[in-house]
C-alpha cells in the first residue's frame, strides 16, 4: 500500500474524489426535461414548458393594480391570470431611481439605456409604507422572484439584477462586491479593482464564485453581454405595451449551464438536433473549451432510458423511497409543510447494536433527504423524524452530516438542531413549483383495478431482497407470476445463471397463475417463507 504521511493512498483518493457530473436534456414538442447526474445518481430534475413565461429572472413592465396598506404590499398586473404580489421589502433601496428611469424611458426622455447621465435618487426608507411610494395605475418595472405556484400568482421584486456566468449586473448602484466563497484576499482585490475599472457608471456588480482566477477578457465579455441585455430591455420598454415581458431569462437548460458549468462537468447529452445546435452555440459563447463535452444522442433508445434516468425517477418520486440498505423514507406533503419519516426497514434491530444501526440508517437517510430536497425542489418547512438515538455525540454527528450533505444545494436553506422530540426542521427557499411526478401504476387484478408501485422497479426489488435472503439461507426459491418467471429464465445469460455465479448456489424460480403480477415470495424446499 502506498502511504502519504499517515494517510493510506486509497483514503486520500476517496477524500479528493471528483464527482462526475452529466447533464442530460430530453426535448419533446411540449416540454424540455433536464436531468443532472452526479456519479450516475439523479440529483436534480427540471421541466421547462416550451415558450413558458413568468420564469424566475424575467423582467416585466406592469401596472399597479391595487395597493394594500394592511399587507404593506401591492398587486401588480403583469399579464398573468392572477396579479403578481409585490411586498415593500422587495422594492429595493434604489426604487426611486428605477421609477425615474422608467418614466424617462416611457416618455422618450431617455434615448439610450446608459445610466451615466442619470442622477441617482435617495434610497427609500427600509421601514416605510407601500402607500408612500405607489398608487394605483402607476407603471412599474419588476422582476419575477418566484414563479406562480398553485393558486398564487408570481412573486415579484423591484430590486433588478441581471445574472451572467461570472458577474451579476445591478443597475442604479455603484457598489462592487465579491462572493464570500472566494477566500484569497489577493484575488478579491484583483477582481474588485478590475471590475471597478471597466464597469459603466451607476451599475453595481456582484462577482460570482466562478470568476475566481478568470482572465480580464472573459470578465469583460461577460460584463458587455449583461450591458447588452440591459440595452435590449430598454428598447422593449420604449415601444412595449402594458403589461409586457421586456426581457426573458435564459431557457432553463441555458441557465443551468450558466450556473453549473465548470471544469468538473464531464458530459452534456441532448436528444434534439435543433436544441443541440442552440446549446452548442451557447457553450461556444460562455465556454468555448467546454463545447467538446456536448454530444447528440442518436440511438433509438430514449435518452432518459439510455442513462437509467426514467427508472430512477420511478424509484425516487413516490411516497416511499427505498435506500440501498433496505431502510426507507416516507414523504408526506401538506399545504403548510413537508414531513419525512425515516424507517429502518429490514436492517438489523437487535438490542446490542440498535444505536449503531440507528446512526448508520440516519446517516444514509440524511444523504438521501438532501438529494430529495434538490430533486423535488421541495421548499418551505420540512420536518424530518429520524430514528431515535440516545447518545448526544451521535445527534451532533447527524446534525453535522445533514449540513455537509446540504452544502451542494444552491437554494437558501437553514437547518435547526434536533428538538427535544428528536425532530430536525429544515427551511428551504422555494422559487418554482415543486416537482411532483406520479410513479404508481394501475393494474387489473381479480379484485378490480389496483394502484401499485411502478412495475419497472419490480425486478430491482426482487434482486435487492434476494441479496439478503441468499446470504442467510442455503436453499432459496422464488415464487412469482409466470411472466416474471419467464423473464428470469430467458436466454443463455439468464438471471438464474448470473445469480449462480454471484451467490455460488442455484436459485430456483417457479410460478403460479394465482399470483398477481407484482406479488412474489422467497421460500425454501419445504415451502417455508424466508422473508418475513
Amino acid at each position: 500500500m502506498v502511504w502519504l504521511g499517515a494517510t493510506p493512498f486509497f483514503v486520500f483518493l476517496t477524500k479528493f474524489h471528483l464527482v462526475k457530473k452529466e447533464l442530460i436534456i430530453n426535448a419533446t414538442p411540449d416540454v424540455v426535461k433536464i436531468a443532472l447526474l452526479e456519479d450516475k445518481r439523479l440529483v436534480e430534475l427540471h421541466e421547462e414548458k416550451v415558450n413558458s413565461e413568468f420564469a424566475v429572472g424575467d423582467l416585466y413592465l406592469g401596472r399597479i393594480k391595487k395597493v394594500v396598506p394592511g399587507l404593506n404590499a401591492a398587486f401588480v398586473d403583469v399579464g398573468y391570470e392572477r396579479d403578481a404580489f409585490l411586498h415593500y421589502l422587495d422594492l429595493g433601496p434604489q426604487l426611486r431611481s428605477l421609477q425615474k428611469f422608467v418614466q424617462y424611458t416611457r416618455k422618450g426622455k431617455s434615448k439610450n439605456s446608459s445610466l451615466a447621465g442619470l442622477n441617482l435618487e435617495k434610497d427609500i426608507d427600509k421601514n416605510g409604507k407601500i402607500s408612500d411610494v405607489f398608487s394605483s395605475g402607476q407603471e412599474i418595472l419588476v422582476q419575477v422572484a418566484k414563479e406562480p405556484i398553485s393558486t398564487k400568482g408570481p412573486r415579484i421584486a423591484c430590486e433588478i439584477s441581471l445574472a451572467g456566468r461570472f458577474l451579476v449586473l445591478v443597475p442604479f448602484s455603484n457598489k462592487v462586491s465579491v462572493s464570500q466563497r472566494i477566500r484569497s484576499k489577493t484575488e478579491k482585490s484583483r477582481l474588485i479593482n478590475l471590475i471597478e475599472s471597466i464597469k459603466p457608471k451607476n451599475f453595481g456588480v456582484i462577482i460570482r464564485t466562478v470568476a475566481e482566477n478568470k482572465k480580464v477578457a472573459e470578465l469583460d465579455q461577460d460584463l458587455k453581454d449583461l450591458v447588452n441585455k440591459w440595452d435590449r430591455m430598454h428598447q422593449a420598454m420604449v415601444s412595449g405595451k402594458l403589461p409586457n415581458r421586456v426581457l426573458g431569462e435564459l431557457s432553463r437548460s441555458a441557465s443551468i449551464l450558466r450556473d453549473l458549468l465548470n471544469p468538473s462537468f464531464n458530459s452534456i447529452v441532448v436528444n434534439d438536433p435543433i436544441l443541440f445546435e442552440e446549446t452548442k452555440a451557447y457553450l461556444e459563447t460562455i465556454s468555448p473549451e467546454s463545447s467538446s463535452i456536448l454530444k447528440l444522442h442518436k440511438t433509438k433508445t430514449p435518452v432518459f432510458d439510455a442513462f437509467g434516468i426514467e427508472k430512477q425517477i420511478k424509484a425516487l418520486f413516490g411516497r416511499n423511497v427505498t435506500m440501498p440498505s433496505g431502510a426507507y423514507l416516507v414523504i408526506e406533503h401538506t399545504e403548510a409543510l413537508h414531513v419525512i419519516d425515516v424507517n429502518s426497514g429490514n436492517t438489523a434491530k437487535s438490542e446490542d447494536n440498535q444505536e449503531s444501526v440507528a446512526m448508520k440508517v440516519n446517516a444514509e437517510a440524511a444523504d438521501e433527504i438532501a438529494r430529495q430536497l434538490r430533486l423535488r425542489d421541495m421548499g418551505g418547512i420540512i420536518v424530518v423524524d429520524f430514528i431515535d438515538m440516545r447518545k448526544a455525540e451521535h445527534k451532533r454527528e447527524l446534525m453535522n452530516q445533514m449540513k455537509d450533505f446540504m452544502k451542494s444545494d444552491k437554494a437558501k436553506h437553514h437547518i435547526l438542531p434536533p428538538s427535544k422530540f428528536g425532530l430536525i426542521q429544515i427551511t428551504r427557499q422555494r422559487v418554482r413549483p415543486e416537482m411532483a411526478i406520479k410513479t404508481s401504476e394501475t393494474i387489473m387484478t381479480i379484485n378490480g383495478d389496483q394502484e401499485v408501485r411502478a412495475t419497472i422497479l419490480l425486478i430491482d426489488d426482487i434482486e435487492n431482497k434476494l441479496s439478503k435472503v441468499a446470504k442467510e439461507n442455503r436453499d432459496v426459491n422464488i415464487f412469482c407470476h409466470p411472466f416474471i418467471e419467464a423473464y428470469f429464465k430467458k436466454g443463455f445469460a439468464s438471471y438464474q445463471r448470473k445469480w449462480f455465479w454471484k451467490y455460488k448456489k442455484w436459485i430456483g424460480v417457479s410460478s403460479s397463475n394465482s399470483l398477481p403480477l407484482m406479488e412474489y415470495h422467497f421460500r425454501n424446499s419445504a415451502g417455508e417463507n424466508l422473508l418475513k
